[in-house]
């Protein structure tokens, strides 16, 4: 998934939802777009938030201090 299919996703479903008057026997053509543009809308998103969260570094470093407890820090970097 990307932001292609998305994208893709979004005007197939808006264009049948919005611009097609044709009838199919036993399927709603409008509640199909609405639904295909409903997943374009949420497969763009999701592929915002996976891109943006693979951007962040993460360190954790454990180590003991003079009385040998055993401290640990994280630190989270934007890249």
């Amino acid at each position: 998934m990307g932001y292609g299919l998305g994208a893709f996703l979004l005007a197939v479903g808006l264009i049948l939802a919005l611009a097609v008057t044709d009838t199919i026997s036993g399927v709603d053509l409008t509640m199909v777009g609405w639904i295909l543009a409903l997943v374009g809308v949420l497969s763009l998103l999701l592929t915002a938030v996976t891109a943006n969260r693979g951007r962040r570094v993460r360190t954790v470093e454990t180590s003991q201090d003079s009385a040998g407890r055993h401290v640990v820090s994280e630190r989270q970097t934007d890249i």
